[in-house]
């Protein structure tokens, strides 16, 4: 599929997954190439997807624990057929969101120091929280600084423990320089979390407060100094529309809007949903989402025009 580019891998395996009509191709192209370890892996990915997808929508526990049970399957199958790709120990991560011991998820946790569950010096470190670190160990074995892996982190602490852990991994991470410069963005995602949070009922009074605060500015504008600021133009269209997204509209919200605009233009006329629709859902506004961004964009494309520099 990609190669030896992780990242890439990583990234279009998730949305080949997302995206298929039918997942059942990929079963399909298995039994066809049952030794191709790009079928395995992407079996494996469709599979953790149907578990999260089933846990999530309150199926019963046996339909849960069986999906559960195949993805990890299809997990050891892709990792023992290609063992230096990162994405099958990625979906382990994502699995450890299910109400299961996650040190099953590990061929290796029976050699490991006890608990598994505890970053080796975590707490000298200002990191209590337990969690799959060896899984992320794995995953930074094989990709240093894969963003999905990061990601599938911050998202079993905010979902198994809280979005306040969650927030604790991001400025964890943060304190020295993360592995990869896209990573600056974590705290913005977990400052997302944070609100859904704390402000999840529709029209809830203050919301629009959450995000002019000093916090959410200093994460924005360190994400933009420290990631975006040093992207070569070049590279935009291979950066994630989803970090892109999320950092335009923390900008905007937080009034830096110069910087919202050098965001924006980035992004050329694309989108993702979120942060933008459940923003506008929790804030009670009566026109869609896409309608509230189109109309940021253009106010602030208008009010910052990209200077002429001949």
């Amino acid at each position: 599929m990609t190669g030896r580019e992780w990242g890439l891998r990583t990234s279009r395996s998730n949305m080949l997954a997302a995206g298929a009509g039918d997942p059942g191709i990929f079963k399909l192209w298995l039994d066809e190439e049952p030794d191709s370890p790009d079928a395995a892996m992407m079996w494996a990915r469709v599979l953790t997807r149907a578990a999260l997808r089933a846990f999530r929508s309150g199926m019963g526990e046996e339909v849960v624990g069986r999906a559960a049970r195949l993805a990890a399957k299809a997990g050891w199958r892709a990792a023992d057929l290609l063992p230096e790709c990162p994405v099958p120990w990625v979906d382990k991560i994502l699995l450890a969101q299910l109400p299961y011991p996650a040190h099953y998820l590990d061929p290796y946790a029976r050699h490991r120091q006890m608990p598994w569950d505890e970053l080796p010096g975590g707490r000298e470190q200002g990191m209590p929280h337990l969690g799959p670190w060896p899984l992320l160990g794995e995953v930074a074995a094989r990709h240093p600084g894969n963003r999905a892996g990061y990601h599938a982190m911050r998202q079993f602490f905010q979902r198994v423990r809280s979005p306040g852990a969650a927030m604790d991994f991001s400025c964890w991470l943060l304190m020295s320089e993360p592995p990869s410069p896209e990573l600056w963005m974590l705290s913005v995602y977990a400052l997302g979390d944070k609100f859904r949070k704390e402000h999840g009922e529709e029209g809830r009074a203050g919301t629009l407060r959450f995000w002019q605060t000093g916090t959410v500015g200093h994460h924005a504008v360190n994400a933009y100094d420290k990631w975006f600021a040093e992207l070569p133009p070049t590279e935009y269209p291979w950066v994630s529309m989803a970090d892109l997204s999320h950092l335009a509209h923390a900008l905007v919200a937080n009034g830096e809007s110069q910087k919202a605009a050098d965001v924006l233009r980035a992004m050329g006329p694309y989108v993702t949903a979120q942060p933008w629709k459940d923003v506008n859902t929790i804030l009670g506004r009566s026109r869609n989402w896409e309608d509230w961004f189109l109309t940021v964009r253009a106010s602030t494309l208008r009010r910052w025009p990209l200077k002429n520099t001949s």
